[in-house]
C-alpha cells in the first residue's frame, strides 16, 4: 500500500469513526469566546480538551496533553486519545486529549496555537486541579507527534502582561512523548500528506525547514521519550532517529525504542505481545526521570565491602521506601566503589539498599549467576547535597 493510499484510507476511517456516539469526558473549550483565527462555529472550529483524572488515591500530580494523529486532516481520538488517557489514569497521570484545528481548512500556526493554549490552560488551573505546575508534558502520535515536537521546539514563556491569565503561562512542556512521530518536512522520508494539510499546496521553503523539528532542537528542548517501529509503512522510522540524534547532540535527556515489527498507528498495540511493551517502557521512563513525583534527588557515592573486601564487580540499587512512584537509583560497583550523579541520583529520604555481585572482572568465571548480597535489610537516609555511604556486607 502506498503512503498516499494508506493515509487516504486512514482519513476516511477517521471520518466514519467520528460520526459514532461520543464517549469520555465532555470537551472543554480552550477559548470559550472563540479561538483566534476561527473561521466558523462548528466543532472543528473550536479547539477543546477532554480531561481525564486518575483515582485521587493514586494521583501523582503529573499531567499530559495528548495529541491524536491523523495526518493533520483527522483525529484518531479513540486509540490515540481516549484509550491512551485511560491507560495514563492507571499510572496515576492526568491527561487532556486535545481537539486541535485541522487542514485543509486550518493551516499553521493554528494547531501550534491550540496545543500551546492547552499547555497554558493546564498550568493556569494547576492549583485548582491539584497538579504539579512543573510536571506538565505533551504526547503525540504520528502527525500529533509532529505537533508535540513542534511545541517542544517552538514554545514561549507566555506574556506576563496579558489580560487573560492563561496567556501568562509558559507553553514549554516539561517533557515530551513522541509515538511514531512525523518529524521532517524536507528529508526524502518526509510525510508529504501532513505537510500539505498543515501548510497548503506551495509552502514557503523556510517554513518547511522551521517545522522540520529535528532542525530546531536546542538544549532547552524538553526531555523526550520516543517509540517507533522499523517497518512502519506510513511514517518512516528515520523521523524518530533524526529527532533522537538531534536531542543527543544537544545533550537533552532522551530515550528511544524502535521495534522491529509493527504497522503504523498501533496506539497501545493491544494484541501485539512485543510492541505493546512500549507503554511499560514509558512508565519506567516517567518514573526514572522523576516526572511522577516532586521528590528531589541527591548525588550518592560510596564503597561496598563483602566479608571485609571490596566487592569486585556488581551493582547497587537505592529503592525509596514508602512511595512506588519515586525513582530508583542504580550504579555499577567496580573495585568496591560506586558513583551516582545527581542527574539520576537517589531520592532524598530513606532508601533500601540492594547489592548484587556479578563475580570478578576476570578472564575466568567465578560465580554461577549474579548473586544477591543484600535484598533489603540495609537502609540509608539520603540527604540533600552529596552523600557518601560505606556498605559492609557479611
Amino acid at each position: 500500500m502506498s503512503q498516499r493510499t494508506f493515509f487516504a484510507s486512514l482519513i476516511l476511517y477517521l471520518t466514519v469513526v467520528q460520526t459514532a456516539a461520543a464517549i469520555g469526558p465532555e470537551p472543554v473549550l480552550l477559548w470559550p469566546d472563540g479561538a483566534p483565527g476561527a473561521m466558523g462555529h462548528e466543532d472543528i472550529d473550536k479547539p477543546a480538551i477532554r480531561i481525564y483524572r486518575p483515582d485521587p488515591a493514586n494521583d501523582t500530580g503529573a499531567f499530559i496533553v495528548v495529541c491524536p494523529g491523523g495526518g493533520y486532516g483527522g483525529l484518531a481520538v479513540d486509540h490515540e486519545g481516549h484509550q491512551i488517557a485511560e491507560w495514563l489514569k492507571t499510572q496515576g497521570v492526568s491527561s487532556a486529549v486535545l481537539r486541535y484545528r485541522l487542514g485543509p481548512k486550518y493551516h499553521h500556526p493554528s494547531p501550534l496555537n491550540d496545543v500551546s493554549r492547552a499547555i497554558r490552560y493546564v498550568r493556569a488551573h494547576s492549583h485548582e486541579w491539584k497538579i504539579a505546575h512543573n510536571r506538565v508534558g505533551v504526547m503525540g502520535f504520528s502527525a500529533g507527534g509532529h505537533l508535540a515536537s513542534t511545541v517542544s521546539t517552538h514554545f514561549d514563556a507566555g506574556s506576563s502582561n496579558a489580560d487573560d491569565p492563561i496567556e501568562r503561562q509558559s507553553s514549554r512542556p516539561d517533557f515530551a512523548i513522541l509515538c511514531y512521530p512525523v518529524i521532517s518536512f524536507i528529508a526524502d522520508y518526509a510525510h508529504r500528506g501532513s505537510a500539505k494539510n498543515l501548510l497548503g499546496e506551495n509552502p514557503d521553503p523556510e517554513l518547511l525547514k522551521s517545522l522540520s523539528n529535528d532542525t530546531q532542537v536546542t538544549d532547552q528542548t524538553p526531555p523526550t521519550f520516543i517509540f517507533h517501529t522499523q517497518e512502519d509503512p506510513g511514517v518512516p522510522v528515520q523521523n524518530a532517529l533524526t529527532y533522537y540524534s538531534a536531542l543527543v547532540a544537544h545533550k537533552v535527556p532522551a530515550e528511544l525504542h524502535v521495534y522491529q515489527n509493527g504497522p503504523h498507528g498501533v496506539g497501545l498495540a493491544i494484541g501485539d505481545p512485543v510492541v505493546t511493551t512500549w507503554k511499560e517502557r514509558l512508565a519506567d521512563w516517567l518514573k526514572t526521570n522523576g516526572f511522577l513525583t516532586g521528590t528531589k534527588r541527591a548525588a550518592v557515592k560510596g564503597n561496598v565491602l563483602f566479608h571485609g573486601k571490596p566487592l569486585s564487580w556488581g551493582t547497587v540499587s537505592l529503592v525509596p521506601v514508602g512511595d512506588e512512584h519515586r525513582p530508583i537509583a542504580a550504579a555499577l560497583v567496580g573495585g568496591g566503589s560506586f558513583t551516582i550523579p545527581v542527574s539520576r541520583g537517589a531520592a532524598i529520604g530513606k532508601n533500601t539498599v540492594i547489592v548484587k555481585s556479578m563475580g570478578t572482572f576476570a578472564p575466568v568465571p567465578t560465580i554461577e549467576n549474579a548473586e544477591t548480597l543484600s535484598d533489603g535489610s540495609i537502609t540509608v537516609d539520603v540527604q540533600p547535597g552529596d552523600n557518601d555511604f560505606s556498605i559492609d556486607l557479611e
